[in-house]
């Protein structure tokens, strides 16, 4: 039996170069949205600090993309390191079930400090896409347990993802979204029209008629609508007019049906407010929230909901609600959690983000001049190259490679989620190399 690389014996994870851990991947890994028989281009990783990533071949990459952007404070931030070490100390997890810990705790009562009222009641997940499965899962028992057990159906919007996992596949938009290969395994969902009005356009009662309609004529089917506040993220990265938002939180009351809002992605700063929901003034029943909440450390998540959901819930045939994760509540993410909140909201982050949003619409604006273009737009700290043909990750990826910026397209989508601590140089060097990028690949 061939031994693993590294002194320390089966486990090590030490490779002597670089070629070594390559064919090792390529042997034993299977990584995301991608193929194991005609794999994309791989760029190992030695080190990461600030906004850099340090590969094994020596060069260093500005991070545009924060980690699949969750790392807002960037890498080894003395603060979070010492959270995790300090939390190391006492218990690294223990189960949530008949047990609790001041991690959990502390983190639950600033989350509903910190959320629109009247969220109250915190439930602790793994990831962003089982957030999603919690919300689901409540606004179902909550139907049952509100004497509504026909109410067995969602609402949501073309356009939109909420990940990966058959319940959130389930309301990702049936056509453009990448889960059309497993339409019969999910369930059937109601879908309106996408949010026409952009995010600095006025909404009218036009703009919200599909949803309307779709309620009208299904609201004894439907216990919940679930969308992403104001951005659409991985489905589209499109920005909506909080308009819209809030006319659609006056249509849920108005049929007694509950509001999810999804701020997995736009949760924690990155729009410009510290949740989507608030540029519209308005607050759901059940919020999902993640990615940032840890500043990319450890994977955690949390579900949100009111008091009264939580009752109706409880008020289910079940008593109690039915969801359980193994790691749910764990005391080193709910550490290093507290401790990238507050260093969050201790920072000037609002004046950070609105700096990286004018960097960004800066240094993106030549773009709009290129023949493969179709737009160019900005939000808070996301930043967005529209082309008008899917990009071809093979060669666009090396490319922003060389060019020293790490940026993961998709689609026709070239975009970046810096961390927050990006300075105005490193910007212009990703943006730079953004939009050369883009001229080089598209016609």
């Amino acid at each position: 039996m061939r031994h693993p690389r590294g002194s320390g014996g089966y486990g090590a994870g030490r490779y002597g170069d670089a070629g070594e851990l390559l064919a090792d991947d390529r042997a034993y890994v299977w990584h995301p949205y991608a193929s194991v028989t005609d794999p994309l281009p791989m760029f190992p990783v030695a080190s990461a600090s600030g906004v850099r990533l340090r590969l094994a071949d020596g060069r260093e990459l500005i991070d545009g993309m924060s980690s699949w952007w969750a790392a807002i404070h960037g890498y080894a931030h003395p603060v979070l390191d010492q959270a995790v070490r300090a939390q190391l100390d006492d218990m690294a997890h223990v189960m949530f079930g008949g047990l609790t810990h001041a991690p959990a705790v502390t983190l639950a009562r600033t989350l509903v400090e910190i959320t629109p009222p009247p969220l109250r009641k915190v439930f602790f997940c793994d990831s962003g896409s089982v957030a999603v499965e919690v919300a689901i899962k409540m606004a179902l028992q909550y139907a049952r347990g509100s004497g509504r057990p026909e109410r067995t159906k969602l609402l949501t919007v073309r356009r939109g993802y909420h990940g990966d996992t058959s319940g959130a596949m389930a309301v990702c938009d049936p056509d453009t979204g990448m889960h059309h290969l497993f339409t019969s395994l999910l369930p059937r969902h109601f879908f309106a029209e996408a949010p026409r009005p952009r995010f600095d356009e006025p909404c009218e009662d036009g703009d919200v008629a599909d949803v309307a309609q779709l309620l009208r004529e299904h609201q004894d089917e439907i216990a919940a609508v679930i969308v992403e506040p104001v951005v659409q993220g991985a489905g589209a990265m499109r920005f909506y007019a909080p308009g819209w938002l809030a006319r659609l939180r006056a249509l849920c009351d108005d049929h007694g049906v509950l509001l999810i809002a999804d701020e997995i992605a736009t949760g924690f700063g990155r729009t410009g407010e510290l949740f989507g929901c608030d540029h519209a003034g308005i607050s759901p029943d059940i919020m999902c929230v993640g990615k940032a909440m840890t500043g990319g450390y450890l994977s955690m998540a949390a579900t949100l909901c009111t008091d009264e959901v939580a009752a109706g819930v409880c008020a289910s045939e079940a008593g109690a609600f039915m969801h359980g994760p193994t790691f749910m509540g764990n005391p080193l993410a709910a550490a290093v959690a507290n401790a990238g909140i507050d260093l969050l909201l201790s920072s000037p982050w609002r004046s950070r983000v609105g700096d990286l949003q004018r960097w960004l619409a800066d240094g993106l604006a030549p773009a709009r001049e290129l023949p493969g273009v179709a737009d160019v737009r900005t939000l808070g700290a996301i930043g967005v190259i529209e082309t008008r043909e899917p990009v071809d990750i093979r060669v666009i990826q090396p490319l922003l490679v060389e060019l020293g910026v790490w940026v993961r397209p998709f689609g026709r989508l070239v975009y970046a989620m810096p961390p927050f601590v990006m300075t105005c140089s490193d910007v212009a060097v990703l943006t730079g190399a953004m939009v050369e990028a883009v001229g080089r690949t598209t016609s």
